[in-house]
């Protein structure tokens, strides 16, 4: 009888906190199933397209990833890292009802820091004002990478996929006879690292003044050099270097899950959902590319999301688990049926199917 008048005193107890707690556990609920916490994105790397706009306003997906352009706050001739152009183009993106989260691409990250030429410190000098103004505008995520002269590289940019839907692809026999470029002198890989560590010891002490995540994005494709350029960010074993470098909650990267999975040799790819516990335990993943591919390093395509060699699911899964709560969006889609290729990758209708499979994959593992 003592213990049976305990638990109802308890569980009155509990009624009553519950009840005056009902509001803030229903909002806090509601907060987990949406979107898993995570900071939906879409990408606009060519400006404000008004239908990709639109439709990322009805569906909910209000965060905006793309760079800095004086030209479209018509400050043109101003510096692209002075916080007066980076609060105007914040603002021009909120009077669209989205918010700017990620500067993708930033400026003042050239060719001249990732190969160790004069004039880098002007350069790093540059970019430490960026993340000043960014701070001052309250942007706090940057991605970049440390692919210098050829970037983002594919071999063919309509490869015909499921149901005549257009894919970019690589196949490291349609470059291995282009020539050489020779106009920088020797460069090797260990020279890549020097250069990077020159940065990244320059620029998290101030990225941690200015409370900025530097998210650092995977060669694409991860392969050791393209026309005799060194690329070095080419495996999980490469990032858990690069955190060393500079250990600090500033200096971590951007999971490019399709990036990430055309890495190893033999087309087994890197163990995604390993790798994103890895560093996300450690707090070091600040932006997700999710997106997937088939195939291996030296010969891939794109593919649907419900159709590449990754556990979609197990994936998700992993960031939730670890505490990810950042921008996230979906990366390099297929071109369907009726829908433009002029942007390769990054299409409309393309979009609408991953949003959905990404959306449905989030309220699946915060739910379970």
């Amino acid at each position: 009888m003592n213990s049976r008048r305990d638990f109802l005193k308890q569980s009155a107890l509990l009624g009553t906190q519950l009840g005056s707690n009902k509001i803030s556990f229903e909002q806090t609920k509601k907060e987990i199933l949406q979107d898993a916490g995570m900071q939906f994105c879409l990408a606009y790397f060519w400006g404000m397209n008004k239908q990709r706009m639109e439709l990322a306003r009805q569906m909910r997906v209000l965060g905006a990833v793309g760079g800095i352009n004086p030209a479209m706050v018509g400050l043109l001739g101003k510096a692209a890292v002075s916080t007066e152009v980076v609060k105007a183009v914040k603002e021009a993106w909120s009077k669209e009802g989205l918010e700017l989260k990620v500067i993708e691409g930033p400026p003042s990250l050239g060719t001249l820091t990732k190969l160790g030429l004069p004039g880098r410190d002007e350069e790093i000098e540059n970019f430490i004002t960026l993340m000043k103004s960014l701070a001052a505008a309250g942007i706090d995520t940057i991605c970049y990478n440390w692919m210098p002269v050829i970037s983002w590289a594919r071999s063919q940019t309509e490869k015909i996929s499921r149901g005549g839907a257009l894919v970019t692809a690589f196949d490291i026999n349609d470059i291995k006879d282009q020539p050489k470029i020779t106009e920088y002198g020797e460069l090797t890989k260990e020279k890549m690292w020097d250069n990077i560590s020159y940065f990244l010891k320059a620029v998290i002490p101030e990225a941690e003044k200015s409370g900025i995540k530097l998210a650092l994005h995977p060669d694409d494709p991860p392969i050791d050099e393209i026309r005799g350029i060194p690329r070095i960010m080419t495996s999980v074993a490469a990032f858990k270097r690069l955190v060393e470098i500079v250990p600090s909650p500033s200096n971590g990267l951007t999971f490019c899950q399709g990036s990430f999975a055309s890495m190893g040799d033999e087309g087994k790819g890197e163990d995604i959902p390993a790798a994103i516990r890895h560093f996300g335990k450690k707090g070091l993943i600040h932006f997700v590319h999710f997106r997937d591919v088939k195939g291996s390093k030296y010969q891939f395509e794109e593919a649907f999301h419900d159709d590449g060699k990754t556990d979609m699911y197990a994936a998700m899964q992993a960031y939730y688990e670890t505490g990810f709560r950042g921008p996230i969006r979906p990366d390099h889609v297929p071109t369907m049926y009726s829908d433009s290729n002029e942007h390769p990758g990054y299409s409309n209708i393309g979009t609408l199917f991953a949003i959905g499979y990404i959306r449905g994959l989030m309220e699946g593992v915060s739910k379970a």
